[in-house]
């Protein structure tokens, strides 16, 4: 009896079950279905095309294998895309091992605006990786994830244009803006969207000078409907760049094309931009992306690890978790090396192995710090009592006390300014302004100095 196109399908899922983990399978293979399969092309529906980029580039051999094997030497895999209906179906045929190539826009046919392409040739430079669903959502990127999601799923509304996301390296600044495109793409795969680094910008606007080519340079990035760029504040200090990219600017603000940037820091503490360029920066959406709390710091971890088909046990997530507090792109670099030590030493991951990739990796915290252990030292040392910290009192003991206690919560609690004014009732601008004044005092005041030492000897011993 002849198998049905489902039933052969179905053989192929056996097989990817038996030869992928758990994770991996659910992830990748188990929402795969078959529409069709006649006259040795088989149809399965995916997705997105960016599933598709992803999927093959982590499991292309076994695909290959596996086809082959239920449907023979000859089949031809073709993809339907279910989320949006008029993408046309990119073919694949499978002969051999040897990597398959997707239909797809000729590799020399990148955003580069140097050739003259048409409108459909553009390459977005968007990693398929970057999509919302692997991006974990914490209280440091609540806000900016929030606009994000706005944005990709109407990208008609203008209110966050541009929208400007600031934050120290790792936090998920590329990652966010990358989705943001990629969910556009999936929506509206004729848009003309665009992610590129402020670095590699400024790098075709000089041979574009080179060539005499500045006005086709302007012309193509003209023709963008969604420009991400990442790391703006590369292009401090490039006068002739920031005067080019104030035109494109204006064009694309002035057409209703979105502009979406990011920056190590604010607009306000972009010494060195045209002060155009920077009030332009402020007409639409600045968010911040802060460094990464415990609990998003744990989720980060745990997807990671599943998305690798690796098993970390629950106290190694949380050892991690507690001692990698910086960046997000640190944490994923240790599940890594995990991974990478687990297989080498022949070795179960514990407690010991993480304690050994991370002597290696970051600086081990003794000890988690918290709001509460901060306030405990800090009032010891002033002789004053906790409670008097939250009243309205202005003695010069209390307010120096309540001071420190921001600068050490924000120093190595690793909290938010706004989580910091809201657990001393106090607003946002007055912790920012005594951690300033902390810092600012501390090469000069030998007594604070001793003061600081004092306590954060407390803290950390």
């Amino acid at each position: 009896m002849e198998l049905t196109h489902t039933q052969l399908w179905d053989k192929c899922l056996q097989i990817f079950r038996d030869n992928l983990s758990e994770e991996q399978y659910n992830a990748w293979f188990k929402g795969i279905t078959c529409e069709s399969y006649q006259n040795d092309e088989l149809k399965i529906v995916v997705p997105s095309p960016y599933f598709v980029e992803h999927l093959e580039q982590r499991f292309l051999k076994l695909i290959a294998a596996v086809i082959r094997k239920v449907y023979g030497e000859n089949v031809k895999l073709f993809y339907a895309f279910d989320q949006v209906g008029n993408d046309p179906s990119t073919g694949v045929t499978i002969k051999s091992a040897n990597p398959s190539t997707k239909v797809k826009p000729d590799a020399k046919s990148t955003a580069n605006p140097f050739q003259k392409q048409e409108v459909e040739d553009v390459d977005s430079q968007l990693n398929p990786k970057c999509t919302f669903e692997n991006y974990c959502k914490g209280g440091s990127n609540q806000i900016a994830r929030s606009i994000g999601e706005a944005i990709a799923n109407d990208p008609k509304c203008k209110t966050f244009n541009p929208l400007f996301i600031y934050g120290p390296t790792g936090v998920g600044k590329t990652h966010l803006i990358q989705a943001i495109g990629i969910r556009i793409k999936e929506s509206n795969p004729q848009s003309r969207v665009l992610y590129i680094t402020a670095r590699l910008f400024e790098s075709q606007y000089t041979a574009a000078v080179c060539r005499k080519q500045v006005n086709e340079f302007i012309n193509f990035y003209q023709s963008i409907d969604v420009l991400i760029i990442d790391d703006i504040q590369d292009l401090i200090g490039k006068t002739q760049t920031q005067n080019t990219f104030f035109h494109i600017f204006n064009h694309l603000h002035q057409n209703q094309k979105q502009l979406i940037l990011t920056s190590d820091c604010c607009p306000a503490q972009m010494e060195g931009m045209e002060a155009r360029l920077l009030s332009r920066f402020k007409w639409g959406m600045t968010a911040e992306l802060s460094r990464p709390d415990y609990e998003l710091r744990r989720d980060v971890l745990t997807q990671k690890a599943q998305q690798d088909g690796l098993s970390i046990p629950a106290d190694v997530l949380e050892y991690i978790a507690s001692n990698v507090t910086d960046s997000i792109r640190e944490l994923e670099g240790i599940v890594v090396s995990l991974m990478a030590h687990s297989i080498v030493l022949k070795q179960d991951i514990s407690i010991d192995l993480a304690r050994n990739v991370l002597s290696n990796a970051v600086k081990i915290s003794r000890k988690q710090i918290n709001f509460e252990m901060i306030t405990q030292e800090v009032c010891a040392y002033y002789k004053i009592e906790p409670d008097q910290l939250f009243t309205k009192s202005r003695k010069r003991e209390i307010s120096d006390a309540r001071q420190m206690v921001m600068y050490m919560a924000k120093k190595h609690g690793k909290m938010l300014l706004t989580t910091i004014g809201t657990r001393l009732s106090r607003t946002h601008a007055t912790v920012l302004y005594a951690c300033k004044n902390i810092e600012e005092r501390l090469p000069i005041e030998k007594q604070l100095q001793d003061d600081v030492a004092a306590i954060e000897k407390a803290l950390l011993s």
